[in-house]
């Protein structure tokens, strides 16, 4: 078997057990945002921390516990990472410095999990299970919460509230993220990823030097890494490590894991606000630029420029022998069209446009499908941004979802969009002109350019892969990359909040015949474009400085 045709037989059986996942727990996550039962294990929690959760809120409220609750979980990582030379099962690691803390503090509770440390020389037991494993699930209940309070909005009228924040995270770890985790986890040990608490051990010798590997809860944070579209990986290597990723059926089912909750929320959608057809709409939206992406990526990485190429079946380079180009490929663009960052692959050893892809990907908002929660209510603003296109080409006001599209509707759907693109573009260039920030890079040109535009991209889109190549473990990066994490978390998230308030307090405007008919392949294909043209008119200018800049001279 050719490695084309594995990597497209690679791709059919994931989109196969995706359609299998795709109703069950669509329709599972339903029932579970819908539900006003509280399980006893729910009440005990709702009476630790002290919460009503059956008090409805306002959008300001849920904003509030959103950020309240972020807060808290920023303090208490960064003093975990500070204390960790006197916690138990440090491993001997000293406190990580606090620049770092911070940039990795921020980097786990806004879903981000970028990481500028060697996980396996940096964080012990403690750190690595009652911190960063915890933020996992609950940086990926709170995207979620958001996705479904914005969903509410349009399902509801003549009210302002929105749900109960406290009652959505706490369902959303409790009934969905911890038991799928469990159920991956236990598939994972199985097919021989790690699960212990074993300190470092001397494996041998390595180009002159001692080899030395610590074990860990390696499996239990890979289930929760991926299924919660965070991405931030036990060892440097990440999803490349044998540990982590030991065999291509587990590089597949990771693959699986990222992507099948935020797949599954669009039923929940369609659900939730009555239509199961404006569920299928959104989801052929996120299936076509997904789709669209993996040909594209497996055409640049397959292309044979040079016998090396041919020898190898395609470009090999950074990538694992056992996994495969086809196989890398789709990982790819997964990780970076959804907020994973996970890697089976380096990144920046991808052919010059095969690295552009990456970086577009991200761009995109990261809403094909998007992160836990992030991609639904990601997608849902660009197809205001979409009905609102529409309405101005025919002269009629627009309506999504029975809600007429206004002045007020719009401006919080266009400062969602115009944030994360400014985060980038303004970080980016500060990096480019000032002095320091240059000497991380390892490489000159536009390959340079592009470790650093691809460094603040997947901070800002909370996405956390790196292009590699870029020393992003200094006062600078740390800083700067933290802030960019932090602003391009909870700012759109303001704008979501109140967009949702807005829709929620409106009457339901009744469909007629100009009515915009938001369910059909039409609607998909002006969404799609709407999309792409948004994008590349906002980011065309920087990546022709970097990835087609090399591609085209490759």
């Amino acid at each position: 078997m050719g490695p084309v045709l594995a990597g497209v037989l690679q791709l059919l059986a994931l989109i196969a057990a995706l359609a299998l996942a795709y109703v069950p727990l669509g329709n599972y996550m339903a029932r579970v945002y819908s539900s006003d039962k509280h399980w006893r294990v729910e009440k005990w929690i709702y009476k630790g921390i002290g919460a009503d959760p059956n008090t409805e809120m306002r959008w300001p409220a849920y904003l509030r516990g959103v950020l309240a609750f972020s807060a808290v979980s920023v303090v208490f990582l960064y003093l975990l990472q500070r204390l960790q030379g006197h916690l138990p099962g440090s491993l001997g690691f000293k406190a990580i410095d606090p620049d770092q803390a911070f940039n990795t503090a921020a980097s786990f509770v806004t879903n981000t999990n970028w990481q500028s440390y060697y996980g396996e020389q940096a964080m012990g037991h403690v750190v690595q299970t009652a911190g960063l494993a915890v933020q996992n699930f609950v940086s990926a209940a709170v995207g979620i919460t958001v996705a479904v309070a914005l969903v509410r909005g349009f399902a509801r009228s003549r009210t302002g509230e929105l749900g109960n924040f406290w009652s959505d995270l706490v369902r959303g770890v409790t009934r969905i993220l911890l038991p799928l985790s469990v159920v991956a986890a236990i598939v994972l040990v199985a097919c021989g990823a790690i699960q212990n608490f074993s300190g470092i051990h001397e494996v041998g010798q390595f180009m002159g030097g001692h080899q030395q590997w610590n074990g860990g809860a390696v499996a239990s944070q890979e289930a929760i890494k991926e299924l919660g579209t965070n991405g931030g990986g036990y060892f440097n290597a990440n999803s490349a490590h044998p540990f982590e990723n030991p065999t291509p059926f587990t590089n597949l089912f990771e693959i699986f894991l990222l992507l099948v909750i935020p797949v599954a929320l669009t039923r929940t959608f369609g659900i939730m606000v009555g239509s199961l057809k404006q569920g299928y709409a959104i989801l052929a939206t996120m299936a076509t630029i997904w789709v669209g992406f993996i040909a594209l990526m497996m055409w640049t990485e397959f292309a044979h420029h040079g016998p090396a190429l041919q020898i190898a079946g395609g470009a090999m380079e950074g990538k694992e022998q056992r996994i495969g180009v086809g196989a890398s490929s789709i990982f790819a663009v997964s990780t970076t069209l959804t907020s994973t960052g996970a890697v089976d692959s380096f990144h920046s050893s991808f052919t010059g446009l095969g690295g552009g892809i990456t970086m577009l990907g991200m761009q995109l908002g990261e809403i094909a499908p998007g992160g836990t929660g992030s991609g639904l209510y990601g997608m849902l603003v660009m197809a205001i941004i979409a009905v609102f296109i529409a309405g101005l080409m025919v002269g009629r006001t627009p309506e999504y979802l029975g809600k007429k599209i206004g002045t007020r509707e719009i401006k919080f759907a266009a400062c969602y969009i115009l944030i994360t693109p400014a985060l980038v573009l303004i970080f980016t260039a500060a990096a480019m002109a000032l002095p320091t920030p240059g000497h991380s890079m390892t490489n000159s040109g536009a390959h340079g350019f592009s470790e650093i535009l691809y460094a603040y991209s997947s901070a800002a889109n909370n996405n956390g892969s790196a292009f590699a190549g870029l020393n992003a473990d200094t006062q600078w990066f740390n800083s700067t990359l933290g802030l960019a994490m932090v602003l391009g978390r909870f700012l759109p998230m303001v704008f979501v909040l109140a967009l949702a308030g807005s829709l929620a307090e409106q009457k339901p405007v009744p469909a007629t015949a100009g009515t915009l008919r938001t369910e059909k392949p039409l609607f998909t294909g002006l969404l799609v474009g709407a999309i792409l043209i948004i994008t590349g008119l906002t980011y065309f200018p920087a990546l022709a400085l970097g990835p087609l800049a090399e591609g085209l001279a490759s």
